[in-house]
């Protein structure tokens, strides 16, 4: 095994069950065994035209935000869906 980038699967079985319509947009190094992603910072979250609002998003769509150093995690697949912290401190409306 080696690195996956921009990985898209529209069925996936995972121990017994099926998850479908499956896309990573970041990195998966089985050999190091880690997930890399997507990056960006506050200010790129919180704008509703940065391609982090308007491509590729949906609900569940995680982000670390390299401003605060959090992972933020959206709730929603509209361009002004909100970002919120995994920890659920603290949430961003793209404006």
């Amino acid at each position: 095994m080696g690195l996956y980038t921009g990985i898209t699967q529209e069925n996936v079985t995972v121990q017994g069950g099926t998850l479908y319509d499956v896309t990573l947009n970041g990195n998966v190094d089985a050999t190091a065994g880690y997930i890399q992603l997507r990056t960006n910072t506050a200010a790129e979250i919180a704008a509703i035209a940065n391609a982090v609002n308007t491509t590729g998003k949906a609900a569940g769509t995680i982000v670390f935000d390299t401003t605060n150093s959090k992972i933020k995690v959206a709730t929603g697949a509209n361009a002004n869906s909100t970002w919120v912290d995994a920890d659920g401190a603290n949430a961003v409306t793209p404006t």
